[in-house]
């Protein structure tokens, strides 16, 4: 059986009765077999979903089920699952099998879901490359023409945004501090949902920056994203940041058109030195919604250019506090020849912490220090007000705004990681929706000449997923997109 499926025809189909969710999920076994050259997941729970997929079928057999029932899912390394080993992609956490299960993963398993494994990922979801982890780089499964190169998949969820481009799975969860969604789904030809800031509980991630950090769904359509965000999302008591707002039908909502919709064009984001087709698809992109009846309005965001510097102070000052807990004590990797309670935490840090994540606790704890806290955190977090009120002030003209995904293409394994400044300035587009907690959503919109995807970004007003998600739509189905990679790692 094909697991080319989209996460909707596979739930009718087995609604219809057509297909089984056994059937279903030994193919995509199969398919993760198949794609270890990618190194996509880190854990695979075969018996798990076979047992899962067994339960699902008897619901069907009794026409009850979950809105995902029997649907086999990819879940981020970064969510806590019960009786199953979760590492943060990180050394330090390398044995680590939580006696609990995360919110969002509970959702799933109560609409019925099915879990395939967990999927590798940035350590601590610190990366845009998915190659900080300690369990190896993934590979991103497309690769440019007339090249045997390997690409990157994006970062922090590439093994998330691989595994649902390679049809590994049917849909997957990430996370998104600073675009760890968006922007491997734009580098692999797939659609990553950030929602709304306390849309999704985060409670049960293993925590990044917990003013950033937000789950959301990675799936091959639109329509997909809103189906899994409809179940993904929740109030959750057990997160105070978690916003209880009703959680709407995303699907039903994706019908009306758009027109009459405002789309704003923040003229900031023509960033010099772009390349030329990342300025042309977003071109094309407003011309996509104006020829579906949207008004196309320019903005701006003035305080834009400050995003990546206020960005790189919250972040890793919230990372280092985090990632205090790791100590080698109670949980985790704990160094073997320590002579005393202060050799046992240095140790087992150094030896359990990877060189990116090391970096970002040294320039967070740096930031947060005496005599240094005014002058880098509070003057960034006054910073950070300034940018939500640029978009509360687009807001006033517009419904939703439109900006490239990534400033490239997907690039080389290794071409990046010697130069963090470089690796970071492919959040560019991104950082900005996160500090000011708004929902963005990537959607493929394209291939470059050597025919690797790009994507476009959509940004929306707190918990308007909807409308962001209908916008969407748009820009997908006047792109067309219906380009796959070539099945080069089944060779492999």
């Amino acid at each position: 059986m094909s697991t080319a499926f989209t996460l909707a025809k596979a739930r009718d189909a087995l609604k219809a009765r057509k297909i089984s969710s056994k059937e279903l999920t030994q193919s995509f076994i199969a398919a993760v077999e198949q794609g270890r050259p990618l190194n996509a997941f880190v854990t695979e729970t075969p018996e798990k979903a076979l047992a899962m997929a067994a339960a699902s079928d008897a619901r069907l057999a009794k026409g009850e089920g979950g809105a995902l029932e029997g649907l086999p899912l990819a879940i981020k390394d970064l969510f806590c699952t019960k009786g199953v080993r979760t590492t943060a992609g990180s050394r330090i956490l390398g044995n680590f099998v939580p006696p609990y299960e995360s919110t969002v993963t509970q959702n799933l398993w109560n609409a019925g879901a099915v879990m395939l494994g967990k999927t590798n990922m940035d350590e601590f979801a610190m990366g845009s490359s998915n190659e900080t982890s300690a369990h190896g780089p993934v590979f991103n499964p497309w690769r440019a023409k007339n090249s045997n190169a390997n690409l990157v998949p994006g970062g922090s969820s590439g093994g998330s945004s691989c595994a649902v481009a390679a049809d590994l799975c049917l849909a997957a969860t990430g996370t998104d501090t600073g675009g760890s969604i968006r922007q491997p789904a734009a580098v692999t030809g797939t659609v990553g949902l950030k929602p709304t800031y306390g849309r999704c509980s985060r409670w049960g991630i293993v925590a990044f920056a917990s003013s950033l950090d937000q789950a959301g769904p990675m799936t091959k359509t639109v329509r997909d994203a809103a189906i899994l965000l409809g179940s993904m999302a929740s109030v959750d008591a057990k997160d105070s940041t978690s916003m209880d707002v009703p959680v709407p039908d995303y699907e039903k909502l994706l019908e009306g058109g758009i027109k009459g919709l405002k789309v704003g064009i923040p003229k900031e984001y023509r960033m010099d030195g772009a390349p030329p087709e990342i300025a042309a698809l977003w071109d094309k992109g407003a011309d996509w919604l104006k020829a579906q009846g949207a008004e196309i309005v320019e903005v701006s965001l003035p305080h834009t250019k400050y995003a990546l510097p206020t960005y790189y102070i919250v972040a890793p000052a919230e990372c280092s506090s985090n990632l205090a807990r790791y100590d080698g004590v109670r949980f985790g990797h704990r160094a073997k020849s320590a002579r005393d309670i202060t050799d046992l935490y240095e140790k087992s840090r150094a030896e359990g912490f990877g060189a990116e994540v090391q970096r970002r606790i040294l320039i967070g704890t740096y930031v947060l220090s005496a005599g240094y806290y005014d002058a880098y955190y509070a003057r960034a977090q006054k910073l950070r007000t300034l940018i939500a009120r640029d978009f509360t002030e687009a807001y006033r003209k517009c419904d939703v705004l439109l900006t490239p995904a990534t400033p490239g293409p997907a690039f080389a394994v290794g071409d990046k990681s010697d130069d963090p400044v470089a690796m970071y300035l492919n959040d560019v587009f991104t950082v900005t929706v996160n500090l000011a907690g708004l929902p963005g959503l990537a959607v493929p919109a394209g291939l470059t000449e050597t025919g690797l995807p790009l994507g476009l970004q959509l940004i929306g007003k707190a918990f308007d997923e909807a409308t962001v998600l209908r916008a969407g739509l748009a820009i997908e189905q006047a792109a067309g997109f219906a380009h796959k990679p070539a099945n080069w790692w089944r060779a492999a």
